[in-house]
């Protein structure tokens, strides 16, 4: 892991979904004949699936100048599979910020109740500059595993980290500086209502986890009456994004690490990597100190710090990856390919026409950074790497440092207060032990909305219905909400 972790989770959440996903060449098959909604419906090339089809949406660069300079927006669409049921629109995008929309509704199709799929067209969603959406890059050759956050703590100077930080946030503006005012929620939100529009919808339903559940928000706070029923899963409680929220979950990345540190040294005799957590944690430390020197050979691939640290971050996430992160570290650390390739990229396809090959964090950095105001002063990160570093020795170290929002163009608090969200009641659902998303911030996000009901399940993992980790009990309620607008009771326990 080199310096930088701020946000890494959210980058790594992003590395499983899209580990997840299909991946979807740009679309360049000729167009359809349009919808009534007047949109150009096409083949999603790439997209195994042909009922999936693909359009695009031109939304305002700036929205508070709607006749101004425009983009381009990739959508696609699942049919509803009961069109005598069909009941509206059901919207989805990826996660992160940074993870591709456009494959999501197959990725909904095969975990949603098929009497979901009955009433609604699914339609996912490229976010503004990410992939098929008038991409953005920072000139860089290639995506930093798990985003530009996951590096390695090398313990060098805070001034020398605070160089490279400023070098890497002005070659992000000399390369999107036309971009970075605009890659803000609110500005993602208002391109979701156009989508609505021209979708010929006079409202929409949502799904989304993580970020993308933090989007949901957004819209909601933005555009209450246009909202009809919204499910978010793990949502990023966006009044405390993203500084805060980065620095307030290092307890469950610490407990979350700890827990598979444990779970690796009882199994030592599979994976010989530690007979104890603190050999297990040796193990690693040793392997990321090799790595930021010479990366690692394994078969066919040389395995940066970055990279491995992008493994271990899986592991605080998913507890039922537990087995692939730990089998596949102990293959590369013996020089053999790994057995199960989780891909630690979160990246496009690599060499996708048209998609910069570091989209994925480019975009992520804009949003993080245009969000909220970032400290300018480095006493500010002088002091919580003197304070956190301590308390959470693993993480801590890495995600109080200083990153490039502390010298971004644009300074700024850029979301609605949650407070101010009039949105019809929610369901928003939680795991736990996610580490990612700690649970506090759906418990914020459900007391927020009025009316609305928090689920949860014991589990070790994010996002428990989009990872597949959901329940019987869980899915059911999903279902009902979505089927029939029936929320429980009251905040659930499954």
């Amino acid at each position: 892991m080199d310096q930088w972790s701020g946000a890494w989770m959210r980058g790594v959440a992003a590395v499983v979904v899209a580990c997840l996903t299909v991946t979807l060449a740009p679309a360049g098959a000729a167009s359809g004949a349009a919808s009534g909604s007047g949109l150009a419906w096409r083949a999603c090339p790439g997209a195994d699936d042909t009922r999936l089809r693909c359009a695009t949406v031109e939304v305002p660069l700036d929205h508070a100048r709607p006749a101004g300079p425009t983009i381009d927006i990739m959508i696609s669409r699942l049919p509803a599979t009961d069109p005598a049921l069909r009941r509206g629109v059901l919207l989805t995008t990826g996660g992160g910020p940074g993870g591709a929309g456009v494959p999501e509704p197959l990725n909904l199709a095969a975990i949603v109740d098929p009497a979901v799929l009955a009433r609604y067209d699914i339609v996912g969603f490229d976010m503004r500059f990410v992939e098929r959406s008038t991409p953005i890059t920072c000139g860089q050759p290639e995506e930093e595993p798990g985003g530009y956050w996951v590096r390695t703590a090398t313990h060098q100077p805070l001034k020398d980290t605070a160089a490279e930080a400023r070098a890497y946030a002005r070659a992000c503006a000399r390369h999107a500086g036309w971009a970075l005012p605009f890659a803000t929620t609110a500005q993602a939100a208002r391109d979701m209502d156009v989508i609505r529009a021209r979708l010929g919808e006079r409202r929409l339903s949502f799904l989304g986890g993580s970020y993308a559940a933090m989007l949901g928000v957004a819209y909601g706070t933005l555009l209450p009456r246009r909202v009809d029923r919204f499910v978010l899963d793990s949502p990023v409680d966006y009044d405390h994004a993203w500084r805060h929220f980065e620095l307030k979950r290092l307890p469950a990345f610490e407990e979350n690490y700890a827990a598979f540190t444990g779970y690796v040294a009882d199994n030592s005799a599979a994976f010989g990597l530690g007979a104890t957590p603190a050999e297990v944690t040796e193990t690693l430390r040793q392997a990321l100190a090799k790595a930021a020197v010479e990366p690692i050979v394994a078969g066919d691939h040389a395995w940066t710090a970055s990279e491995l640290g992008s493994l271990a971050v899986i592991a605080t996430f998913f507890e039922h990856l537990w087995p692939v992160v730990a089998t596949n570290l102990a293959a590369i650390l013996a020089g053999n390919p790994p057995p199960i390739p989780l891909n630690p990229r979160p990246a496009a396809l690599p060499g996708t026409p048209g998609v910069p090959a570091d989209n994925h964090t480019a975009v992520n950095l804009a949003f993080r950074c245009g969000d909220n105001a970032w400290p300018r002063d480095l006493s500010t990160y002088r002091r919580d790497l003197t304070r956190l570093g301590a308390r959470h020795p693993v993480f801590g170290p890495s995600v109080a440092n200083v990153n490039p929002c502390a010298f971004w163009p644009v300074s700024r608090d850029n979301t609605p207060p949650l407070a101010s969200n009039r949105a019809p009641a929610a369901l928003v659902l939680a795991a736990l032990r996610d580490a990612s998303v700690p649970p506090a911030n759906s418990a914020a996000t459900a007391r927020a909305i009025a009316g609305s009901r928090l689920v949860t399940v014991d589990k070790r993992t994010h996002v428990p219905l989009l990872s597949g980790q959901a329940n019987a009990c869980l899915t059911g309620i999903v279902t009902a909400y979505l089927v029939q607008g029936r929320l429980p009771e009251q905040d659930t326990a499954c």
